[in-house]
């Protein structure tokens, strides 16, 4: 360490966010960037740990010591070579992860404080690509063909991965362009897609192949049936399966089918995609402008609608969650190790936000096939005498919330796959459920080693 007592004398400085009055008004990403000096400084705080638990907390293992070292020094190039042996996408997780190795930060632990891993991570990658780090590797080939489908970030990582080991490498994806959720569900005033556009374009110079807009039937090639439309994957040695979780969970209620009522996915998706040219007709068209929104859901792609309300011009914006609010700073229900259940208030949040909890949704109210509020009641939980999930009960009389939209932020449902042939590996959120992009990443990392291992064992 270059600096060992940095921690004691340099407090923790985040470079925070675009002014509100300022970022509603477009989708360019909202947080700001610290000067070199500054953010030298910030990696100057991680300390040598007797025992680093960020490596143990995060799910790619990253070298958080290493790289902060190397970055506090001033030695960019270093740092990036330390990170990219563990992340195949820094640029990706230094906007959007949750920073779990941050939440196991001993100086998060001692004294609320963390090292900032996450924004050095992604200043990291940007000097990379900024001073040419990010250079192209042509692999010696060992004559076998994978088939990736799904290019989320699952798919990407596997990928890149298998193509680093001499796979001859093809992605297919269904949608137009690669990423997944990467580019479909997350604002680009999180993660703008030029970032993924550019990742991609190094893959392929490197010689993994794109097919877009070609989707794959999962029941079809449990059975290598590549008849009809399965013609394109027909050939190939081994595939991995990352189609993510497509299915969203929806809330059949009273009113379900009611003109208003969207899944989150469809607002998301098509504003991206309206950023990126695509053109939709007015009945098409997902849009809060001037309307009352109603989020259901807490977590964060209820919060991506509303970020995403703000700047469509949406008149108000609800937020409703059916569990209870967690408390603020520190939870004793969820001690470390353990994640912690803690209030969570982000950039979209501040721009405007009415945030109510124990509210279940009762019914959704219309006139003319067209929605006009929705019904709810205050709730409460008490403890199963039996154990297992807590009893709801009723706290308040019914009421309505005023809305002409809704968004069901309600988490997706874990597929279930079929049994597939010894040459098929499902990888990310198609085998765990919906999970972290950080995790996703791992996932497609392990896939990519257990293949190698597959045909090296043979």
């Amino acid at each position: 360490m270059g600096n060992p007592k940095a921690f004691l004398t340099v407090p923790r400085k985040e470079a925070g966010y675009r002014p509100v009055h300022d970022r509603i008004h477009d989708f360019g990403e909202v947080e700001q960037t610290l000067n070199t000096k500054d953010r030298q400084e910030q990696a100057s705080r991680c300390m040598e740990c007797g025992v680093p638990f960020c490596h143990w907390a995060c799910p790619l293992g990253n070298k958080n010591p290493e790289w902060n070292d190397a970055l506090y020094r001033g030695e960019w190039e270093t740092a990036y070579k330390i990170l990219k042996k563990t992340n195949d996408f820094p640029e990706f997780t230094g906007r959007i992860c949750p920073a779990l190795c941050e939440k196991s930060c001993v100086l998060n632990l001692s004294m609320g404080e963390p090292v900032t891993n996450r924004e050095n991570e992604a200043a990291i990658a940007e000097r990379a690509y900024l001073e040419g780090y990010v250079t192209i590797e042509n692999p010696e080939r060992n004559g076998l063909k994978v088939a990736v489908i799904g290019a989320g970030p699952a798919g990407l990582a596997a990928a890149n991965q298998l193509n680093y080991k001499g796979f001859e490498v093809t992605v297919f994806d269904k949608n137009e362009a690669a990423g997944g959720l990467l580019r479909y569900g997350i604002p680009n005033f999180k993660l703008n897609k030029k970032i993924i556009d550019r990742r991609i374009d190094v893959m392929e110079q490197e010689g993994v192949h794109f097919v877009y807009q070609t989707p794959c039937d999962a029941e079809k090639l449990a059975k290598m049936d590549f008849s009809g439309d399965m013609a394109p994957f027909a050939g190939f040695d081994a595939y991995v399966l990352s189609t993510g979780t497509p299915v969203a969970r929806d809330l059949n209620i009273p009113g379900r089918e009611l003109k208003g009522v969207h899944l989150a996915l469809e607002l998301l998706s098509q504003q991206n995609r309206v950023l990126a040219g695509m053109e939709f007709d007015a009945d098409e068209r997902v849009t809060a402008h001037d309307k009352n929104v109603l989020v259901i859901g807490g977590g964060d792609t209820g919060s991506d609608c509303i970020g995403t309300s703000h700047r469509q011009g949406a008149k108000s914006v609800t937020q409703i969650e059916i569990m209870p609010k967690p408390p603020v700073g520190q939870n004793p229900a969820t001690p470390w190790p353990n994640w912690p259940v803690v209030l969570k208030t982000t950039s979209s949040h501040e721009e405007g936000c009415t945030r109510r909890w124990n509210i279940n949704t009762l019914e959704f109210l219309g006139e003319n096939g067209k929605l006009t509020g929705v019904k709810v009641q205050p709730i409460d939980w008490k403890p199963n005498p039996e154990g297992g999930r807590p009893i709801m009960v009723e706290a308040g009389p019914v009421e309505v919330i005023k809305a002409e939209i809704v968004f069901l932020a309600m988490g997706f449902i874990k597929p279930q796959q079929p049994e597939f042939p010894s040459n098929v590996f499902v990888a990310g959120d198609a085998a765990s459920g919906a999970s972290l992009v950080v995790r996703a990443i791992a996932s497609g990392r392990k896939t990519a080693e257990a293949i190698d291992k597959y045909f090296k064992a043979k």
